[in-house]
């Protein structure tokens, strides 16, 4: 009897795109999928084929071969072709939580529509691994998880398959392919294959699994064709080694009969998985191309934070909720989200295209929007019987207290803005232009005149002192010509600004700022360092003998209002224009850094503004913050539904080499949403919109935010911190020159400090710095602002409130993750979590909801609520409900 089982997967890894592009992949997966159900019907020893996890090539492939739907469906109930859980291979530490829940939520709704999803959460190539995924995998009824990169040999203690769990307790089992995706590719039964190549890495994968004789052997790779040969190898094989027995398998198989006994393996890894030693990670991609990183950030918030929970508010008040749109959308974001896509390593015509991408999923979010708050809006109005009416839109289960931005057209100057009850809000004007009315078309009996229209004013004002319902929207009144009764400031002082929380000035030509709860003042706030880049579209590389420059403080002007106070702050460096002159030690170009800081009343943040005009080739720039924490061990980031922990010496580092890590494990770190550190007595962190990069730097205490990166190559040898081949493709050089960021970029983030550490404080500043309202005046002055405007459309033919709050959760130490209409019917989910260590109940507040039921992320089956709902530590639920409106 042979000792060992070898479980041969034929399986193909299909890149959406890369240095290929969508439609290059798309024409390869007509074809491969035409050949792959011809082998799969023509010979029943060809028992299985994984194509990748993704469902989205059952969309890709029916779109051109539609008459072969009910041909592959059988072949998918069988069990012969495996497709889902994913829509897409989606990098899952650049991406929103909720991202990677409606990927595996599509994911495996097209699958088992098509007969099955496969029961593995199959990982093989995402640049590690988020710390919830066990979790996640867990709510969607997935058993396993097959995953390549992230892990350290130590960790593994000796068993590829171990238990892999989440921060919230939920878990799956895994299994380590330790050589990757391909080591089975080019399977073979020549004699010499076998002595030089088969048999040694079967032994190291045996020496690994001290627990089982059962033997992982994922055969494939790249874009490949099927492998007809495959069974009469297998055969051949069996024949010819008397050691293994070889047989023709997929993943569920082999996880089904190597997890038979639950008790047979018992290490139990946790956290996020980002671990260089075998297989590289790329931890410096998360800077690269800024430009999508940005624009994804925009898109996802504007679904997930706006249009997804107006949407649902609309569908309670009578109006359509936009599903069909959301599911273009979704597709493709998800597209975007995929490994090689979001992460930037890819070549100029296809970062063009998720640039396209994300510009039309923005475009349409707008269009989606701007319906609904007409519609609504319109609605309150008739109520009313007012046409010149404001509503602003509460778009978490929370009330808002505080101030809120809006774009306002009035005919005069001076106006003012009132609630129902007639009083005036208080609000400051930000900026205010006057614009053209231009002219009309007036259609006479003598023909066509054009007529001059009278101009108008276009101001942007910062409303403060507002109260909105939770979930929900209140209307104001706008009155021309009437100025609005607002405290004037007082002498501005030309080198500070301030708030209650904090004092920001400049001294000495650097920047300072001040905690006013203890007088802490923390010098040399913010600087800007800048060095060579001489990586790729993978890692930065530093540049031996190259020294950081820093920046220095050139201007600064400030402006003060009643409610806000800002300080635009102008930083220089003056930098070599590329690599050739870093090398030479020469500089010739000027970078320039116009900062815009904010305070607004009751804010204990200070909001950030960053403006480059890039020009420079070849280099990374960082702000540097000052935490003013000493030598701080750890930083923190958000993941997820809680923050991690995470070292700022990574211990690895210092024998990486001698170890022959894959590359160096710097402890630099993505973030979802906010970083920091603290040592238990104060709190620095940093919220950030579209950055996705940070280092906590031990030796200065600075918390390090990468801007952007600059570098015109796909793929590079041997870089400092990445020894050997170029990643991808190592035959060819790609040359990528929109990579060098050229032009101008925007940064924006805000910064907190705290006398405590206080989980839960720390996502309320989430919530508040990425501002889930939105608002809509009636008026007729301008009808582009807002691009469908312009355009006749149907309104109810009901009236609405002119307020009004469809739902309030009861605890304000639980937050809302997303609000969205169900997947497969009209009823509201919401998704609450709770980040702190303790559990939490919460119960949702509101005559207009009948029934909850708390389900799972995939939203099936679940248990009616009459109670309290307890949200567990560093955990989530998800409930459904059924809601009524009675409106006139």
């Amino acid at each position: 009897m042979k000792q060992k089982k070898v479980y041969v997967v034929p399986h193909s890894h299909w890149d959406r795109e890369w240095y290929f592009t969508i439609e290059d992949s798309n024409l390869l997966l007509v074809e491969n999928m035409d050949r792959l159900m011809d082998v799969m019907e023509k010979d029943p020893n060809y028992t299985g084929y994984v194509f990748d996890a993704q469902s989205s090539i059952i969309d890709e492939y029916l779109k051109i071969r539609p008459e072969e739907k009910e041909r592959l469906a059988s072949l998918i109930q069988d069990k012969r072709i495996f497709v889902g859980p994913w829509y897409t291979q989606a990098d899952s530490l650049l991406v929103n939580k909720e991202s990677l829940i409606r990927n595996l939520l599509y994911g495996t709704r097209i699958a088992e529509k098509m007969g099955h999803s496969m029961n593995v959460g199959y990982l093989p190539d995402i640049f590690g691994q988020n710390t919830y995924l066990p979790s996640i995998f867990n709510e969607f009824g997935i058993d396993y998880s097959i995953l390549q990169r992230g892990l350290y040999t130590d960790q593994l203690k000796g068993d590829l398959n171990f238990t892999w769990k989440s921060p919230d307790g939920k878990s799956v089992k895994a299994n380590n392919i330790y050589f990757g995706y391909g080591p089975g590719k080019f399977l073979s039964d020549d004699q010499d294959y076998m002595e030089e190549r088969l048999l040694p890495i079967l032994d190291k994968i045996s020496a690994l699994n001290k627990s089982t004789d059962n033997l992982l052997l994922p055969a494939g790779g790249d874009q490949v064709l099927v492998r007809e040969h495959f069974p009469e190898t297998v055969k051949a094989l069996n024949e010819k080694d008397d050691k293994h027995e070889y047989i023709l398998s997929d993943y569920e198989t082999f996880m089904n009969e190597t997890f038979d006994e639950a008790d047979r393996f018992t290490n139990e890894i946790e956290g996020e998985l980002i671990a260089t030693q075998k297989s590289r990670i790329h931890n410096t991609i998360r800077s690269q191309r800024y430009d999508i990183k940005k624009l994804n950030d925009v898109a996802e918030k504007k679904l997930i934070h706006e249009l997804e929970p107006l949407g649902s508010i609309a569908s309670t008040l009578g109006l359509r909720y936009p599903n069909v749109w959301l599911d273009e959308m979704w597709k493709m974001l998800f597209d975007v989200h995929a490994h090689d896509s979001i992460g930037g390593c890819n070549s100029d015509d296809t970062n063009q295209e998720i640039v396209n991408r994300l510009t039309k999923v923005i475009r349409m979010a707008d269009g989606c929007l701007n319906l609904l708050k007409k519609q609504i809006t319109e609605a309150v109005s008739r109520n009313l019987k007012n046409d010149s009416i404001l509503v602003l839109f509460q778009l978490l289960p929370t009330p808002f207290e505080g101030s809120q931005d809006a774009i306002l057209f009035t005919r005069e100057k001076a106006f003012s803005v009132k609630d129902l009850e007639g009083n005036t809000v208080e609000m400051d004007i930000l900026n205010q232009d006057y614009m053209s009315g231009g002219k009309t078309i007036v259609v006479t009996a003598e023909g066509e005149k054009q007529v001059e229209a009278p101009g108008y004013y276009r101001n942007e004002v910062l409303l403060q002192n507002l109260e909105l319902p939770a979930m929900g929207y209140q209307t104001y009144e706008i009155f021309d010509g009437v100025e609005a009764s607002t405290e004037k400031p007082g002498q501005v002082d030309k080198t500070k600004i301030e708030n209650d929380h904090l004092v920001i000035f400049v001294e000495d030509e650097s920047l300072k700022i001040v905690m006013k709860s203890n007088g802490q003042i923390i010098p040399d706030f913010l600087t800007f360092e800048n060095v060579a880049d001489a990586g790729d579209s993978y890692d930065f590389s530093p540049l031996k003998g190259d020294e950081p420059i820093y920046s220095r403080v050139q201007s600064v002007n400030v402006s003060a209002k009643k409610g806000v106070q800002m300080m635009n702050v102008e930083h220089e460096l003056h930098v070599p224009a590329n690599l050739e002159e870093r090398e030479s030690g020469i500089r010739t170009k000027e970078l320039v850094i116009q900062s815009t800081f904010e305070l607004r009343t009751g804010e204990d943040f200070l909001r950030v503004t960053h403006n480059v005009n890039n020009d420079v080739k070849d280099h990374r720039v960082r702000v540097l913050l000052q935490t003013s924490l000493v030598q701080p061990e750890h930083s923190f980031g958000d993941q997820g539904f809680s923050f991690i922990q995470r070292p700022t010496v990574n211990p690895y580092m210092a024998s990486w080499k001698e170890q022959k890590f894959a590359e160096a494990p710097v402890p630099i770190y993505p973030l979802e949403n906010i970083a920091g550190a603290t040592d238990g007595k104060l709190t620095a962190a940093v919220v950030t919109k579209g950055i996705k990069e940070y280092q906590l730097i031990k030796e200065t205490g600075e918390l390090a935010l990468t801007l952007f990166r600059s570098v015109g190559l796909l793929g590079r040898d041997d870089l400092e911190w990445r020894p050997g081949r170029a990643s991808g493709i190592n035959n060819k050089v790609v040359y990528t020159p929109d990579a060098q960021m050229q032009g101008e970029m925007t940064f924006d983030y805000a910064v907190h400090f705290s006398e405590s550490y206080d989980e839960r404080a720390l996502f309320k500043t989430i919530d508040c710095y990425n501002d889930h309202a939105v608002s809509y005046q009636k008026q007729t002055l301008n009808t582009f602002e807002e691009r469908l405007d312009r355009f006749e459309i149907p309104y109810p033919v009901t009236a609405l409130p002119a307020s009004f709050s469809l739902m309030q959760t009861s605890n304000a130490n639980v937050f809302c993750s997303s609000m969205k209409q169900a997947h497969d019917d009209r009823a509201i989910m919401i998704r609450l979590f709770n980040p702190s260590t303790q559990e939490q109940k919460v119960q949702l507040l509101g005559e207009h909801i009948q029934s909850i039921t708390q389900t799972t992320l995939d939203e099936k089956n679940g248990i009616e609520m009459n109670d309290d709902v307890t949200v567990p530590s560093k955990g989530y639920v998800t409930l459904k409900l059924t809601t009524k409106v009675d409106v006139q």
